[in-house]
């Protein structure tokens, strides 16, 4: 169905190509899942299928792709659009319409579908993926994880033959995210569907994929074969796969139900020991006092008798189905949104010593911009929303001088995290996981007491995502206080001291986050579940408990697994 003939990409100014020698064939009817670390050349692979590599992207494009038999050279991409259906990394470069109902019309009146057709097929796709209640809302009050569901809709409505998605679960929560899987396995086993998925979040896929393709490196030859064959030797690997290796499991489980069939003797030489007790923070006043609160947001009442508290030192975990009002009260924590009842006040504790309560606090949306960033900070869902400079450079600059912060600062911090960003690249041109990185360095350059993130690992690999937390956790130790809304469930194990959750706008839960993220399925991490009744959340816990090697992260030459495609000598310059 997809045929890669010696394909290369080389894009103006690069001192290297981003694809090299990639010689393969995705067959009808198959779910291959396409995995690397961050800037391999991901996107670019899935572009050169739909053809946005090189009619939109621009470069070069050397050797040939070849969908249903349509050389997508020759193609252009609404040339394809009845063959490739296509979801990239933003939800909000894909609409074209207003409204739900309309957006997944939309693609179906380009084609020309009978009226009837394009009925039935709008009713199927929102009952598919739970839409049916937002049919005739704008799509502008709809939140990330719900624009990501309509995305996904709008390309199944036209039903191709083949469906390129970029990281098609990152803003879903996981009951969300295993609901579009379900009808993607649906596709590939009843309609002989094609599915070429780039995601960062494998404990999610993995276990799904017929054959996995690793990027290795950028401009590497790739690797496909068999997931598990792949796994063992990928340098990006879900937490089960990870633990598979620390417990000499060969080959590594993919899913959870394999790994709990083995784990009967690691569970064994645990049942003696205890996960460490995690650094509590230190009594000071609080950060910030969220008191009653209500928020409307039009006719919708997003947040309803809300009370949080966010003290020095403390990371708390905002977690919750899509739509439950996370990014609201983030928002309405830096202004956005007026409260319609009750109160909120930044101040008190702030890092450094600094103290006085929240009874002489601010009032988020009664202060200018610049006085509020002395108090908190936020990373948004869209990073470009942060972003408004010609150049990555620009930006940083910016920052610096905003921030009163010393010239390389905002820099410094974007090279900690994904280091290999060109100062030079223009912020729209970046990967969905580089533009998050260079926004949530802007905010930092400024250290806010509060540092609120959204959605912060979106787009990010398993490597950038470990320095990420590592920033946290040292912002934490110097007393700023930190509230993201996630729906990483590994990530809240990993990091936070407390998970709050939210239920239409409520708090349903609101405790620490060894005993929040067990006590439900939906929220658990893998470690957890593998180990389960055992109180271990994460590979680190157990490797520093069983005193294990440290694994090494990249291998020096991974060995292609027994019967993986492997590219022939590439000729001329592809």
């Amino acid at each position: 169905m997809i045929r890669f003939d010696q394909v290369g990409v080389t894009y103006e100014d690069a001192a290297a190509p981003v694809l090299h020698g990639v010689d393969l064939t995705v067959e009808e009817g198959e779910l291959v899942l396409l995995v690397g670390p961050s800037g391999t050349g991901k996107s670019t692979l899935l572009g050169t299928v739909s053809g946005l590599v090189p009619h939109f992207t621009g470069g070069t494009l050397h050797g040939r792709v070849t969908v249903d038999g349509r050389d997508t050279r020759h193609h252009k991409p609404r040339e394809l659009a009845d063959v490739v259906g296509t979801v990239g990394q933003d939800p909000l470069a894909h609409f074209v319409t207003d409204t739900v109902e309309d957006e997944l019309a939309y693609g179906m009146e380009c084609l020309g579908l009978p009226a009837d057709t394009m009925r039935r097929r709008v009713e199927e796709t929102l009952d598919l993926l739970g839409l049916a209640e937002l049919r005739d809302r704008p799509i502008a009050t709809l939140s990330g994880g719900q624009m990501q569901r309509v995305a996904i809709g709008s390309v199944l409505t036209t039903h191709p033959k083949v469906l390129v998605l970029d990281e098609p679960t990152s803003a879903l929560d996981p009951a969300a995210a295993e609901e579009v899987l379900a009808v993607l396995q649906r596709l590939v086993h009843d309609l002989g569907t094609t599915v070429l998925m780039a995601e960062h979040r494998l404990e999610r896929v993995v276990q799904y994929a017929d054959r996995v393709l690793l990027l290795p490196a950028p401009g590497a030859a790739p690797v496909l074969g068999d997931p598990a064959e792949v796994m063992a030797l990928s340098p990006v690997h879900p937490p089960v796969v990870a633990l598979g290796r620390l417990a000499g499991w060969s080959p590594p489980p993919l899913s959870v139900r394999d790994a709990r069939r083995r784990a009967a003797g690691l569970r064994e030489r645990l049942a003696p020991l205890v996960p460490p007790a995690p650094d509590g923070p230190p009594g000071a006043p609080p950060l910030a006092e969220v008191s009653s609160l209500s928020v409307h947001r039009g006719r919708t009442a997003a947040l309803r008798d809300v009370d949080l508290t966010v003290r020095p030192g403390e990371t708390v975990a905002l977690m919750g189905r899509n739509g439950a009002g996370k990014s609201t009260l983030l928002n309405t924590l830096v202004g956005v949104y007026e409260p319609a009842r009750g109160r909120v006040l930044l101040g008190g504790g702030a890092p450094g010593g600094a103290s006085g309560g929240t009874s002489g606090g601010v009032v988020p949306h009664r202060v200018r911009p610049a006085e509020l960033l002395r108090h908190a900070g936020l990373v948004p869902q869209e990073p470009r929303d942060l972003l408004y400079a010609d150049t990555v450079a620009a930006e940083c600059a910016a920052a610096d001088r905003d921030a009163g912060a010393e010239p390389g600062t905002c820099r410094a911090l974007v090279d900690s995290l994904l280091p290999d960003v060109s100062g030079d690249a223009h912020p729209r041109d970046l990967s969905e996981g580089q533009r998050l990185v260079l926004a949530l360095a802007v905010v930092l350059t400024a250290a806010p007491p509060l540092l609120l993130l959204d959605e912060p690992t979106r787009g990010l690999d398993y490597a950038a995502k470990e320095r990420l937390v590592g920033v946290l956790r040292s912002l934490a130790r110097d007393g700023h206080a930190i509230v993201l809304a996630t729906h990483d469930v590994e990530l809240a194990a990993e990091l936070a001291h407390r998970v709050v959750v939210l239920a239409d706008g409520e708090v349903v839960a609101d405790g620490p986050a060894a005993e929040v993220v067990t006590s439900s399925p939906a929220f658990a991490p893998q470690v957890a579940k593998v180990l389960a009744p055992q109180p271990w959340l994460t590979v680190a816990q157990v490797r520093a408990a069983l005193d294990g090697p440290e694994e090494p992260e990249e291998p020096e030459e991974p060995e292609r697994p027994e019967g993986a495609e492997e590219p022939e000598e590439p000729g001329g310059r592809g």
